[in-house]
């Protein structure tokens, strides 16, 4: 099964793809990870790409897509895949239509405005190790301070009130309408999202089953 998961930043998707991910045994595809990789083992479209990303540029749609097809190609998609981060917008994904490239449910996980700012703007990040926190549901043990390694637990620049809410906006403008477009399709599933992430998983599971 070919999937794809929308969701605002902050709704938890790239969780969901990585569950299921495990549970159906089929890569979880992130735009990032293959242009990289595909940079690193010298392919053509890699190749393309380099150009772009070395002068700071964009990488064009077609190039994304023509390197995403090579991924897809690839041995362990036999079974399916789950696009994470692709398409953003519809033209993106009016260009996947056009490579032949097949969707059969996209997965979307929707959660109010006001509880993706809270999610995000209380979530704390160290500094050194990475590892996440929130100051309401998950705080470390000493304020400010990382459980594991001791390392200052802060807040990063994207999670700042005023930088989520400019996210949200470009994602309402640019990512949202991509539920409309696959809802015509006919391939559209809605998920509330829940508090707890494990509930969120079995509905978003029952929904790819149904």
């Amino acid at each position: 099964m070919n999937l794809i998961l929308l969701g605002a930043p902050g709704a938890g998707k790239g969780t969901q793809a990585e569950v299921i991910s495990e549970k159906l045994g089929i890569p979880q595809i992130s735009t990032g990870n293959i242009l990289r990789e595909a940079v690193k083992n010298g392919t053509e479209c890699g190749l393309k790409a380099k150009s772009f990303m070395e002068s700071g540029a964009l990488v064009p749609d077609e190039v994304v897509i023509g390197i995403l097809k090579d991924r897809i190609a690839e041995d362990d998609c036999k079974n399916g895949y789950i696009l994470d981060g692709f398409p953003r917008t519809v033209p993106q994904a009016e260009a996947l239509e056009n490579m032949g490239i097949n969707i059969d449910k996209v997965v979307s996980i929707d959660v109010p405005d006001e509880v993706i700012q809270g999610r995000l703007s209380g979530r704390r990040v160290c500094e050194k190790c990475g590892a996440s926190y929130h100051i309401q549901f998950n705080p470390p043990k000493k304020e400010g301070i990382c459980d594991k390694c001791g390392g200052n637990a802060v807040q990063r620049k994207d999670d700042a009130p005023e930088t989520v809410i400019e996210r949200l906006r470009t994602y309402h403008e640019q990512t949202a309408p991509l539920a409309d477009f696959y809802d015509k399709r006919g391939k559209l599933v809605r998920v509330e999202g829940q508090e707890e992430v494990k509930d969120t998983s079995k509905k978003v599971l029952a929904a790819i089953n149904a």
